[in-house]
């Protein structure tokens, strides 16, 4: 076997090996995560922290800088089991292979959240946090349900804002362990209890504060589905407001804690008494809009009546009654214009005629004349009373004074004009009414 010649193959330079050796692990490990111990820990001045992990077989070393590790709750120091993520890499002037490390978490917590991450990935996938199944939550329920611990803070949170806010709603307590391998158990029990008894309106599920291996029974999948299938409405109430369960994702509605939860399903009753003054004030103006436009129309019912008034009729049938008087005057005038016209022709004639006999036939002609004169006077005054006698009679039918026996009367002011608008008398005057029978005076004290 024959060894190849240097020249024949590439030859790195040191710093060029250890960049290019750097460069793929960085491009195949950006996200590792591993679990062991810290071991030769050194925080440097400059807020960097160097360390090697380890297990009972082998080590590598760490690198924490600045900007990560001040996000690091737990106390740190040489024996902490812990569990991080980062991505591998290798420090080009020793050659050291190391792990920079972007998160890091006590051992038993970190391995919790991987598993509350995968647990909750699956339910999602599943469907269990859709907002389309999420139930709407009671405004004013009458009776509420508590699942949690009897003897726990929240279920002195929870009775105490009730009795402050809303003592008229009916409280029943399903206890019921909420820290332990038998919880999830006792919770699904109790969930399925309430509805097989149906006695509650909504269920508030949850506990106090604590760490997160305290409330890891609010992260079992089983509990999941037995709060997806409640067919009551569930609250989740699980920790402080910073303490996120999987039963917060799964139920109806979230509430920070569970005096928050108490207030979601409790009416104040100072905002009961500002609903019922602001219902109050809205039918006062109701009302007052409703009267002001009853006024309104009114007033234009009054404005349509004007132009029927009866007293505007009245009126056309008096002026017809003058016209008709005027026209008889006239006519009679005439007529006796007219006969004395003829008697003076006569005389004229009679006059002009010398002969006795023409003397005595004209004196004949006009005794006759005179003697008939006041027949014919009285036939045509007989025969002029007759026609407004007719025309009296049919002017009565459309009379002003046949609607006044109808109950309509006719005002006038001390002028007699007709009174047909509020605005043509003034306050304190008088006016008289006149009545199908008989007229009344009166006295105007307001319009």
């Amino acid at each position: 076997m024959t060894t190849p010649e240097p020249t024949q193959q590439k030859i790195y330079q040191v710093s060029e090996l250890n960049q290019k050796a750097r460069m793929l692990l960085e491009s195949e490990f950006l996200n590792v995560w591993i679990s062991g111990e810290i071991s030769n820990l050194v925080k440097a001045t400059s807020g960097h922290w160097y360390f090697s992990l380890k297990d009972n077989k082998a080590q590598i070393k760490g690198a924490m800088f600045r900007g990560n590790n001040r996000n690091v709750r737990a106390q740190v120091e040489n024996g902490t089991q812990v569990l991080v993520r980062g991505r591998l890499s290798l420090y080009e002037p020793r050659g050291d292979y190391q792990l920079i490390v972007e998160l890091m978490e006590p051992a038993g917590e970190g391995l919790l959240k991987q598993e509350f991450e995968a647990l909750k990935n699956n339910l999602l996938q599943m469907g269990l946090f859709d907002q389309s199944s999420k139930q709407a939550i009671p405004v004013e329920p009458k009776r509420v349900g508590l699942v949690t611990s009897p003897t726990g803070a929240a279920v002195h949170d929870i009775l105490t804002v009730l009795q402050r806010r809303s003592p008229q709603t009916e409280v029943i307590i399903y206890p019921t362990m909420v820290q332990g391998k038998q919880a999830a158990d006792n919770i699904m029990w109790a969930i399925n209890t309430a509805n097989v008894r149906k006695e509650v309106d909504v269920l508030i599920v949850g506990r106090g504060g604590g760490s997160l291996e305290d409330l890891w029974c609010f992260n079992d999948e089983g509990l999941a589905h037995t709060i997806f299938n409640s067919a009551i409405p569930i609250i989740s109430a699980v920790g402080h407001e910073v303490d996120v369960s999987i039963s917060d994702f799964v139920a109806d509605l979230r509430a920070p804690t569970p005096s928050a939860a108490a207030e979601i399903v409790s009416t104040d009753n100072s905002e009961l008494v500002t609903k019922v003054r602001n219902l109050h004030s809205r039918l006062i103006r109701a009302y007052a809009h409703q009267h002001q436009a009853n006024k309104n129309q009114q007033n234009q019912l009054k404005r349509s009546l004007a132009l029927l008034h009866p007293s505007y009729q009245l009126q056309l049938a008096q002026q017809k009654n003058d016209e008709l008087q005027i026209a008889l005057h006239r006519a009679m005038t005439q007529t006796l214009k007219n006969a004395k016209q003829r008697e003076h022709l006569c005389r004229e004639r009679l006059n002009g005629l010398s002969p006795k006999h023409e003397l005595t036939a004209a004196k004949q002609r006009m005794a006759y004349a005179s003697s008939s004169l006041p027949k014919l006077m009285q036939s045509i005054i007989a025969n002029n009373n007759r026609k407004f006698v007719s025309m009296a009679e049919k002017l009565n039918i459309v009379s002003p004074l046949a609607t006044l026996t109808r109950g309509y009367s006719i005002t006038t002011n001390e002028q007699g004009n007709v009174i047909s608008d509020s605005k043509q008398v003034k306050k304190g005057e008088v006016v008289n009414i006149r009545l199908a029978n008989g007229e009344l005076n009166a006295k105007i004290t307001d319009r």
